[in-house]
């Protein structure tokens, strides 16, 4: 076991998962930075909430390492990961789950009360990011008599109410309408720049994804490098090929693998750190 690099927050090695026998992640490594926004993008089915939820927690690989603050996701038991999750993390779907008998205040203070924090606390602070998020005279309303847009970003305020380390958000913008996608996203990197929270954005939405710090790719359950290289001939090398020679699949020209099985692999970790600038 290889302990991650001391400047990143989360940190992912050769992950591997399969849904029903089909891969859903192969071999896919990377590395996020504190504070950091990081696009995960690629096609629907690409494996980009199953790479989340390894990330967060709620699903452990079949073989791979995820580390949190230098410690080792993928060893705790299923209470302390589910702590983990309630203490450090936040969580945005593609659409808002709210509660629907609770006012958006609720909504937003509910994770809050359910840390122990007093009543009027934590109602203070819900309506605190209400208004920062500028949905604050959404505050007595309930889920229902509230737009989608409106909805979202009661969900966007009930993540940051904790101030998490990591925000994990899947395709959060997916049912929005193009005005209200954009508002939303730029209230979430806004809130969580502010404030040093780290964001892990999956989308298929390339304007969505320009507005993270970095970006990977992932196509069919693997990390690619989607670059332009010139090949023999002048001709450009093919999507999926990375600047130090390596395949779509991770391996590169001196045999090494994602799964990390070289020397070099193990110390560099060549997918999650150099190569993520070549991703687009």
């Amino acid at each position: 076991m290889v302990a991650p690099p001391d400047n990143d927050v989360l940190w992912a090695r050769a992950l591997h998962v399969t849904h029903n026998g089909s891969p859903a992640l192969t071999g896919v490594s990377l590395g996020v930075r504190e504070g950091e926004i990081l696009a995960v993008t690629g096609p629907r089915g690409s494996g980009k909430t199953t790479l989340l939820r390894c990330l967060c927690g709620q699903l452990l690989p079949e073989r791979g390492e995820v580390w949190f603050n230098s410690a080792p996701v993928h060893t705790m038991g299923p209470a302390v990961r589910e702590r983990l999750r309630r203490d450090r993390f936040g969580w945005i779907d593609p659409e808002p789950h709210l509660v629907p008998e609770l006012t958006a205040r609720e909504n937003v203070a509910l994770p809050l009360m359910l840390r122990g924090a007093a009543h009027r606390v934590s109602k203070n602070t819900a309506q605190e990011w209400l208004d920062r998020l500028d949905i604050g005279d959404c505050a007595r309303k309930r889920p229902h008599a509230l737009l989608q847009a409106q909805r979202q970003r009661i969900a966007i305020a009930r993540a940051l109410v904790t101030m998490p380390s990591v925000i994990f958000a899947d395709e959060p913008t997916a049912p929005l309408y193009r005005a209200d996608r954009a508002h939303v996203l730029r209230t979430l990197t806004t809130a969580a720049r502010s404030h040093g929270i780290t964001v892990v954005l999956a989308t298929h939405d390339a304007e969505v994804a320009a507005l993270a710090d970095r970006t990977v790719t992932l196509l069919d359950g693997r990390r690619v490098n989607t670059v332009h290289l010139p090949g023999a001939g002048g001709e450009p090398a093919a999507d999926g090929g990375a600047a130090d020679g390596s395949s779509a699949d991770g391996s590169s020209a001196d045999g090494s693998s994602a799964d990390g099985s070289s020397a070099e692999g193990d110390s560099d970790d060549a997918e999650g750190r150099a190569a993520c600038s070549l991703s687009v």
